[in-house]
């Protein structure tokens, strides 16, 4: 009696431990990240990201993330400034023969601080076209976090 309750006990120890290791594997392939690779948001040339978004551009053969803003100093609308500012994108772009790489670009070129509009990568020049929104005396740059756009182009390097 005592050696079939241990037996049984066993059996339903090893069933339980198969179901858990199943239910491990499940959790483990959905949490694969998930890459937006069709449709991009082509309007007109230009492609639009949200911050912390990723996007496979099939075209370009290239993986392109925005990963944030590293600094937004424009000038707040309803204000008067010194000076305009300038607001700066950090994105990610990765070929697929290449590592990622983490590009500033910016919306005004500032040859003392390195910032850029335009940059190169893989044999693309890539432009930052516009970023909103644009800060306002309500609404400065810390609050805008996690809520910013970015527009940029790409076109094939001339050589």
């Amino acid at each position: 009696m005592y050696k079939s309750i241990i037996v049984g006990l066993s059996f339903i120890s090893l069933m339980n431990c198969n179901a858990q290791k199943e239910a491990k594997k499940q959790a483990a392939n959905n949490q694969t990240p998930v890459v937006n690779t069709i449709p991009t948001k082509n309007e007109g040339k230009i492609i639009y990201f949200n911050e912390g978004e990723n996007k496979f551009l099939p075209e370009f053969q290239m993986n392109v993330t925005f990963k944030n803003i590293a600094e937004d100093s424009r000038c707040p609308q309803g204000t008067q400034c010194v000076w305009a500012g300038v607001a700066v994108a950090n994105v990610e772009l990765m070929s697929t023969t290449s590592r990622p790489m983490t590009f500033q670009f910016s919306t005004t070129e500032v040859k003392g601080k390195d910032y850029h509009k335009t940059q190169s990568f893989n044999g693309y020049t890539i432009s930052l076209k516009e970023i909103t929104p644009y800060p306002t005396s309500e609404n400065s740059a810390k609050s805008l976090s996690g809520k910013y756009r970015i527009g940029i182009e790409i076109s094939k390097e001339n050589n």
